[in-house]
């Protein structure tokens, strides 16, 4: 618990995507989110637990027909077993807070791929829901496209979880479920890289 809370200077990189009705945070939906938690396990930054929620778009915004042929999703489809919006921000937003508790942080800050796209979606949609009190930091974010390009010359997240030598299955993209491990996974390689280089360096005592 400690060394997240020292990690980060007392914030849980709290990792999250989303698959949204369009790119406009204030017309267009939710349609899925995934969420990921992570932990120290032998020195080395993993993934703790994952969620996900399919999502029921709130009445007052609009679902693009091209973002439900990018992602495959059949918003009529009884096994999506979705949840309105409101009830699925509020579930995410309890799933951060008892991470933040587990790890001893004072907030969580969301991180994720392209995270400024996610954070600013997921604002609008507390705000037309009237779900108060985000776990989120207001404005701070971590964003691994930024990492990605510092540590292996590329921001697409396909391409750098291959270059981290992860993989990446193409065929599973664009859904919450696969995009949030792939980035969450993503973010530990590049933090558990750093650490071992800043160790390596390190003054022999």
């Amino acid at each position: 618990m400690g060394r997240m809370k020292s990690r980060f200077r007392g914030f849980l990189p709290l990792v999250v995507d989303l698959e949204t009705g369009g790119f406009d945070k204030d017309a267009h939906g939710l349609l899925q989110i995934g969420a990921a938690s992570l932990c120290w396990t032998n020195d080395e930054l993993e993934i703790e637990e994952l969620v996900t929620w399919n999502v029921v778009p709130h009445p007052d915004t609009r679902v693009e027909a091209a973002s439900l042929q990018l992602t495959g999703i059949d918003l009529d489809d009884p096994e999506r077993l979705a949840e309105p919006e409101e009830a699925a921000l509020r579930e995410l937003f309890r799933f951060v807070r008892k991470a933040v508790r587990r790890h001893g942080c004072r907030r969580a800050v969301l991180t994720g791929h392209n995270a400024h796209f996610d954070h600013g979606f997921v604002t609008s949609a507390a705000a037309r829901n009237g779900v108060k009190r985000s776990p989120f930091h207001p404005f701070t974010v971590i964003d691994t496209a930024s990492l990605a390009a510092v540590a292996y010359g590329h921001t697409v997240l396909s391409e750098a979880c291959q270059r981290a030598g992860l993989g990446f299955e193409s065929a599973r993209a664009h859904a919450a479920a696969y995009d949030v491990e792939a980035a969450a996974r993503l973010f530990c390689a590049i933090v558990n890289e750093w650490d071992t280089l800043k160790l390596a360096g390190a003054p022999k005592s």
